[in-house]
């Protein structure tokens, strides 16, 4: 079975040149190819910028599913995701949410940072993570039995805010789950040749440049250097911009809003780049 989908895989590929670029890393597409053939909740753990939606926007496009994506916040709450009811007119209708639409047409929901938002959302998805995988809707008093194409996907930043917005060990357990980390050098330069068409030295300084803030811990950042802000910085200088102010708009100041640590950055960074 997981034979026919590779094989269909391959077709769509040749069909649809336009899919996202993703560049695998270990073996988390063979691991959510699996996971998407027993349809188990699967979960993608790892800091901003990883390539964690990248990656479930490039495995949908592989197997040809449909995706539906639900960027949590702290005010996300289950009756968001599942549905309400809306005036129409003179009438009062329902409205299926996100979670219901992908349920009911087979489609795979992926929960960005789930964590962040409302308790009741664990609450709601927990029928939908077990062998029930079924979505009761309270407030029209029925039952939907997932389509055998649903998959539940959700992401998570463990170190973010570590303890508010951790998940339960209950939660994790429900999930397949697959760990995103920076990319080794020589892998994230070749990300950024792929996704920009920058040079492959640009690449490499652009790479160095990351690696030596990501190691500069005594700065005390709160998120460091994301493959996603190098790709800003390569877009911006195969656009014309100059190199160093490429990295100092892309790189430096989304880090940080301290002006004596900016300097720092900035002066590290002329020198490198």
């Amino acid at each position: 079975m997981l034979q026919n989908i590779k094989n269909n895989t391959r077709e769509t590929s040749q069909l649809k040149k336009d899919g996202p670029y993703y560049k695998p890393i270990a073996k988390e597409v063979e691991t959510f190819e699996h996971s998407y053939l027993q349809k188990l909740p699967f979960l993608l753990k790892g800091p901003t910028g990883t390539g964690k939606s990248r990656f479930i926007e490039y495995m949908a496009h592989r197997l040809d599913q449909k995706l539906i994506t639900v960027s949590c916040h702290e005010e996300t709450s289950s009756t968001d995701l599942i549905g309400r009811y809306i005036i129409k007119g003179a009438e009062t209708v329902w409205l299926d949410g996100p979670l219901t639409t992908a349920v009911k047409t087979g489609a795979i929901l992926y929960l960005d940072e789930i964590a962040e938002a409302r308790p009741d959302v664990i609450v709601a998805i927990h029928s939908l993570t077990d062998h029930r995988r079924e979505l009761f809707i309270d407030k029209l008093g029925e039952t939907v039995r997932a389509h055998p194409d649903f998959m539940l996907v959700a992401s998570f930043n463990p170190g973010y805010q570590r303890g508010f917005k951790e998940l339960k060990p209950s939660t994790r357990q429900r999930f397949v789950a697959v760990s995103f980390h920076y990319p080794e050098a020589r892998s994230e330069a070749v990300i950024l040749v792929n996704e920009t068409g920058i040079s492959e030295g640009d690449a490499k300084k652009l790479v160095n440049i990351a690696n030596k803030i990501r190691n500069l811990t005594e700065l005390g950042l709160a998120e460091t250097v994301s493959t996603r802000l190098l790709v800003d910085a390569a877009k911006l200088i195969g656009s014309g911009l100059s190199k160093r102010l490429a990295v100092h708009v892309a790189v430096v100041e989304p880090l940080t809003d301290d002006v004596e640590v900016i300097t720092a950055l900035n002066d590290l960074c002329d020198l490198m780049i």
